[in-house]
């Protein structure tokens, strides 16, 4: 231990083990989806930072740390903005620098029971404080939240529909809390169990007592996928012939990926007729998603337009959350020489207004999202609200086909539905596209990024109402509580400490001669 400690005394070398230490989440997530190393993986981290020699040192541990991490979970965005990937993880890096001189403030040299306890809730409500600020659309959203790395596991599922992806974070942050206090503060082991049993209580009590979505009927849906294909003509005649042959198999919805129309329909009534046929051909309407210049309003848009047999039917979702470079460069007036070294977007997208519910006939109503607006969870919730029954994402991952980033993006609409109990169709163009049911699990299997395919699935239906759609962020809002009482209580106890300083000594008594009378007399 005093050479790791002497090793450590480099500042360079600290902030290098910091960043391999942040790092280690990453494998929790898609592709090696170890998910069971979320439980531990933090513990390295939260050991370097407790063992920091200042708080400003700790706060720069947790700022490399961060950025490790952050540069881990989007490192397949290396090939795209190249140098601009590193500027991105250091910005979004820094939010985890509180968070490690928080670590620190708690849990550093031998702490007291109390503070143990303290740590165990708030340690955990300083990390979701970091994903929620960063969960804002400008600064690249919820990608990589460390409670979606659970996606798989049906008892986090379970507690996604309770609480939402903030609570799995803040219940896998108390996990690694109480193992770093078990592996390095022995008086403090009792605490620390007490939290472990307190966790395994809270996720038994959600297995037990959450309700469970009441599947009430199914539906028959496609997903089309064509694969890599190059240019807009060659891609649709490609997405065209997948889906006839879907016709006589009754499906009830077919979906396409996102940009798998490259034209304005209004402009290529060509191509909305020889997508009437389709619908005619098959018995269902087709929902594509177009990614082109608008013939009725300046700029280019990512439109979800729902096709029937008699044509457009109106029903169009304009894409509300934009990629950040990827569709628009923020400030490009200032960054916009990142389109000189990656492949950032030459022209900024136009937003829509809002979300949309579409009928699709029989009854059904489906709410559309684009890409990453996947990720967040307050859009799936709004339309849930709303009244859909089935969730629908069209996304296009085929700039990092050879990545991690297919496999994490169909792994969020597994979380999407836990927490809405409504069932989640993720149709790619290049895969991976997948399916899952109101439970959050998986129906049939994924069209992995080898496939070019149209895959018929069976999807159940339910319409109950989750705590979560019913409640919203509840485990954020009492997170944020919690950091407030905690912050009051440090002001307190400084403002008390202060004082007693500040207070004169009390003079010794004196006796009738005018000398000090000796104590104990």
């Amino acid at each position: 231990m005093k050479t790791l400690g002497h090793w450590l005394a480099s500042p360079w070398r600290r902030s290098a083990a910091a960043a391999v230490a942040g790092a280690l989440p990453v494998l929790a997530f898609p592709a090696p989806a170890l998910w069971w190393c979320a439980y531990v993986a933090l513990v390295p981290w939260l050991l370097l930072l407790r063992t920091a020699p200042t708080g400003k040192r700790a706060a720069y541990d947790g700022w490399w740390g961060g950025f490790g991490f952050m540069l881990a979970m989007h490192h397949w965005l290396l090939p795209s903005l190249h140098v601009f990937t590193f500027l991105i993880a250091a910005l979004l890096g820094a939010l985890w620098a509180p968070w490690g001189w928080l670590v620190r403030r708690l849990l550093g040299g031998l702490p007291s029971l109390g503070r143990v306890t303290v740590a165990l809730l708030v340690v955990p409500s300083g990390w979701l404080a970091a994903e929620l600020v960063r969960s804002w659309q400008g600064l690249g959203g919820p990608w990589g939240m460390l409670g979606s790395s659970q996606w798989q596991t049906e008892p986090a599922l379970r507690l996604a529909s309770v609480g939402g992806v903030w609570l799995l974070s803040y219940l896998l942050v108390a996990v690694n809390v109480a193992v770093a206090v078990l592996v390095a503060v022995r008086r403090a082991r009792v605490p620390a169990v007490a939290g472990l049993v307190a966790t395994a209580a809270v996720t038994s009590a959600a297995w037990a007592f959450s309700p469970r979505p009441a599947v009430d009927g199914k539906v028959r849906m496609a997903a089309v996928q064509p694969g890599v294909i190059a240019g807009p003509d060659a891609r649709f005649a490609r997405e065209e012939q997948l889906t006839r042959r879907l016709a006589g198999q009754d499906a009830d919805l077919i979906v396409w990926g996102e940009s798998s129309v490259g034209f304005d329909l209004d402009d290529r009534p060509d191509l909305a007729r020889r997508l009437a046929g389709l619908s005619r051909a098959t018995g269902a309407d087709i929902l594509v998603n177009v990614d082109a210049r608008r013939s009725d309003k300046p700029g280019i848009y990512k439109s979800s337009v729902l096709v029937g047999p008699d044509g457009l039917t109106g029903e169009r979702y304009d894409k509300m959350r934009l990629v950040p470079f990827g569709e628009y460069i923020p400030a490009r007036s200032l960054l916009g020489w990142a389109t000189s070294v990656g492949k950032a977007a030459g022209e900024d997208r136009r937003r829509g207004s809002q979300p949309v519910v579409m009928n699709v006939g029989d009854g059904l109503r489906v709410g559309p999202l684009v890409c990453f607006e996947t990720a967040f969870p307050d859009m799936t919730r709004h339309l849930t609200r709303e009244g859909v029954d089935v969730l629908i994402g069209q996304s296009s991952t085929s700039t990092f086909q050879h990545s991690w980033a297919p496999g994490q993006h169909a792994s969020l609409a597994a979380l999407r539905a836990a927490e809405t109990g409504r069932p989640m169709v993720h149709a790619t163009l290049t895969g991976v596209s997948a399916v899952y049911g109101p439970d959050g699990q998986r129906v049939g299997s994924w069209l992995g990024t080898d496939a070019s395919a149209a895959r018929i699935y069976e999807i159940p239906l339910a319409h109950g109402t989750t705590p979560y759609v019913r409640h919203g962020d509840w485990a954020v809002h009492a997170a944020m509580l919690i950091l407030a009482l905690w912050a009051v209580g440090e002001g307190l106890r400084t403002v008390r400490l202060r004082r007693s300083a500040a207070e004169p000594p009390v003079p010794p008594a004196r006796t009738v001669h005018g000398s000090p009378a000796r104590p104990g007399r």
